[in-house]
């Protein structure tokens, strides 16, 4: 008996998560001289092979299909490779798999598939896509289990995003909660750690959650999706492994903000501690480097991380930081009690020795 594959997805889961200037005759001629080029570009381009049609492409991907896995899969979109010469991306949905979808580069002008025979890289396909579609139902089903509602996954690092606003009172119970979803997640796998962000419920509110008649993976991960949980400052939870197991109580946390306020906070902390330093080292100079801020245990607006510093200008080379304070600010850099000098962390323009915090 064929087996059933419950979808993740459906209605009621996608509910909960210059003008030109010149003359006439000059903008004429510019753009003359414009049409030209492109044409002799285009035909540049096609008499050196680098011109596909994806219309071609998408066309030979569905004789495959029906060749190959007639009934199973189907094409949902088709994109130009670059910077690949010839050929396309196809995106496959599977119809006994609403949560799975296939990728593959086909080239219908070779007659090949990733530049080899197409049977075999639709058969590795088609495999990957199935596999992955069943462990992201494992991840899925293990957050739903505990409460938590899977609405993103990062395909690079395959970390889950999840609504939730912890607070002071709450960050601590909060992380080792989601380090048992993330054990649970990861069992039965050697793992040395694992990472789940944690969105605002307003921002997961108002995210866009594609269509309903894709596939679930391909829902979840969607770059329109990811940018737009990604716009807004968010948590992002770490966990270590004990005996290869996630330990859910080593959960630690940091916030992650958009490049803008990223900037902004590095600058108030870099100001603040310069300001600090120049007590003791009049002609102090402070490193561009960031560091990661980790929140402090059991606070959701308290910082700690490492600012570098030189005692003295090199010349005129750019300190690159060979001392390093430890510092404890607020969420807009303002420092918090006294700084804890680290003493030495780079010879010269060396390796950067940090110890861990």
């Amino acid at each position: 008996m064929k087996e059933q594959v419950r979808p993740l997805g459906g209605p009621d889961a996608s509910r909960g998560r210059a003008e030109m200037g010149g003359s006439p005759r000059r903008r004429g001629t510019v753009a003359g001289v414009a049409g030209a080029l492109v044409f002799g570009l285009a035909a540049a381009l096609t008499g050196c092979g680098l011109v596909t049609t994806t219309k071609e492409d998408r066309a030979y991907a569905e004789k495959l299909a029906e060749k190959n896995y007639p009934g199973v899969l189907r094409v949902i979109e088709a994109h130009t490779l670059i910077p690949h010469s010839s050929g396309s991306e196809i995106t496959f949905a599977m119809n006994d798999d609403p949560d799975a979808v296939v990728r593959m580069r086909v080239d219908a002008d070779a007659g090949t598939c990733n530049t080899h025979d197409c049977r075999g890289v639709m058969d590795e396909a088609v495999e990957r896509g199935r596999r992955e579609a069943a462990a992201l139902r494992v991840l899925v089903g293990a957050f739903r289990r505990c409460g938590h509602e899977v609405i993103a996954v990062d395909p690079q690092t395959g970390a889950p995003w999840i609504a939730a606003s912890p607070t002071n009172a709450t960050v601590s119970g909060l992380l080792e909660d989601i380090g048992a979803c993330t054990r649970e997640w990861k069992d039965g796998t050697e793992v040395k750690g694992a990472s789940v962000n944690l969105v605002s419920p307003a921002v997961a509110e108002k995210r866009p959650t594609g269509k309903t008649s894709q596939p679930t993976a391909m829902r979840l991960s969607a770059t329109s999706l990811l940018a737009a949980l990604g716009s807004h400052a968010y948590y992002s939870a770490g966990y270590s492994a004990k005996d290869g197991r996630v330990d859910p109580a080593s959960g630690s946390a940091r916030i992650v903000r958009p490049f803008a306020e990223r900037q902004k906070f590095a600058a108030a902390v870099h100001s603040a501690v310069k300001d600090r330093l120049r007590t003791a080292h009049p002609r102090v100079q402070v490193s561009d480097y960031e560091w990661i801020w980790r929140l402090e245990p059991g606070t959701v607006d308290r910082l700690t991380g490492y600012v570098l510093y030189c005692e003295e200008p090199d010349g005129d080379k750019t300190c690159l930081g060979d001392r390093a304070v430890l510092a404890t600010t607020d969420l807009d850099g303002r420092l918090l009690g006294e700084l804890r000098e680290i003493g030495k962390v780079r010879e010269g323009r060396g390796p950067l020795q940090l110890p861990p915090m």
